[in-house]
C-alpha cells in the first residue's frame, strides 16, 4: 500500500501553562518542520514576559512564525491572522509536508483551520455599544449576553470588551444567539487539520499557572508593564498580567494583591479555554506526561489517521 502525500497542519492546543511550547517544538523537530503561533498576544514585539513568549533557547533552533511579527499599535484581528497565516502556509507547504500550529487563542486557531463566519455587522450598533463600554457599563452588556446567549457567555473572556460587544452587536442586529450564528460549515483548506489538546488534572494545572506567574514576576514582568504604559489604552493590553499590574501602578491595590489577581484571572482564563476547546469533537485529548511520551502518542495517532491508497 502507498501512503498518499497530504499536506497537514498539526494543531497543539491547551490552556495557558499546559506545555504547548515544548511539545510543539518536539513535533517540529520530528517532522523537520516549523511552528506557527496562534497566540494573539505573542505577535507583539513589545511584550514577552507576560505573554509567555518562547525564548530562543526554548525554540531550539526551530523556525517560529507570528512571534514578534507585529507592533502593539498594529493590532491583529482574527480575520487578519487568517489572511496572513494562509499566505505563509502556502509558502511553507512548498518545503514541508507537515507544519505545527500552536497557541491558546481559540478564535485565532479556528480562524485559520476553519475560516471565520460571515456574520453581519452594524456600525451604528457597534458605536452605541462602544459608548456604553467607555461609560463603564461593560457589566450590563455581560448581563445582556448571559440572558440572550448563555452558551457564548460561558466561552467568552468576560474581561474582553471587544468580543463582548461583538456578540451583543450581532444579537441585537439579528435577534439570534451569537453562538448559533457562528456554527457555519468550515471553509475548505488545501491541507488536512489534526487537532490535539494537552489535558491536565485541574489542580495540577492551577499549580503550574501559579508557579508561572511567580516566574514571570521574577523575570521582570512589572518593568515590562511599566514600559507599555503609554499603550495601555489598546485592546491588546486588556490582558491578564498587564491589567492587574496597571491597577497596582494606579495605586488601587498592593503588589501582592495584583499578583494574586493575576493568578486568579489566569486560572479563570484557563477554565474558559478548556470550555472553548471542548466544543470541537474532532480534537484528540492527550493526557499530560513527558514531552517525549506525548510526542510519541501524537505521532502514533497521526500514523493511524493516514489515508491509504
Amino acid at each position: 500500500m502507498l501512503i498518499l502525500t497530504i499536506k497537514q497542519l498539526i494543531v497543539i492546543s491547551g490552556p495557558t501553562a499546559s506545555g504547548k511550547t515544548s511539545l510543539s517544538v518536539a513535533l517540529a523537530k520530528h517532522f523537520n518542520s516549523c511552528v506557527l503561533s496562534a497566540d494573539s498576544r505573542q505577535f507583539y514585539k513589545e511584550v514577552s514576559i507576560g505573554t509567555a513568549k518562547p525564548t530562543i533557547e526554548e525554540m531550539e533552533g526551530i523556525p517560529h512564525y507570528f512571534i514578534d511579527s507585529h507592533q502593539l499599535t498594529d493590532e491583529v484581528s482574527a480575520a487578519q491572522f487568517e489572511r496572513e497565516a494562509l499566505q505563509i502556509l502556502e509558502e511553507l507547504f512548498q518545503k514541508h509536508e507537515t507544519i505545527i500550529l500552536t497557541g491558546g487563542s481559540g478564535m485565532f486557531v479556528d480562524a485559520l483551520c476553519d475560516g471565520l463566519d460571515k456574520i453581519p455587522t452594524s456600525k451604528e450598533i457597534r458605536d452605541e455599544l462602544q459608548e456604553q463600554v467607555d461609560q463603564g457599563n461593560l457589566e450590563s452588556l455581560l448581563e445582556e449576553l448571559k440572558e440572550k446567549d448563555p452558551i457564548y457567555f460561558e466561552q467568552v473572556d468576560q474581561k474582553n470588551p471587544v468580543r463582548i460587544t461583538r456578540a451583543v452587536e450581532v444579537i441585537r442586529l439579528t435577534g439570534r444567539p451569537y453562538s448559533e450564528l457562528r456554527k457555519s460549515k468550515p471553509k475548505k483548506r488545501p491541507f488536512t487539520v489534526q487537532r490535539f489538546v494537552i489535558e491536565h488534572d485541574r489542580e495540577f494545572l492551577y499549580e503550574r499557572i501559579n508557579r508561572r506567574v511567580d516566574i514571570m514576576m521574577e523575570a521582570g514582568l512589572l518593568e515590562e508593564v511599566k514600559s507599555v504604559i503609554p499603550l495601555r489604552h489598546l485592546s491588546s493590553m486588556n490582558t491578564v498580567g498587564y491589567r492587574e499590574l496597571f491597577n497596582y501602578l494606579d495605586g488601587n491595590c498592593s503588589l501582592d494583591e495584583a499578583v494574586n489577581m493575576i493568578k486568579q484571572n489566569s486560572r479563570r482564563y484557563a477554565k474558559r479555554q478548556i470550555t472553548w476547546l471542548k466544543r470541537n469533537p474532532s480534537a484528540n485529548w492527550i493526557p499530560f506526561s513527558t514531552t517525549e511520551q506525548m510526542t510519541e502518542e501524537i505521532i502514533d495517532l497521526i500514523k493511524g489517521n493516514k489515508i491509504l491508497e
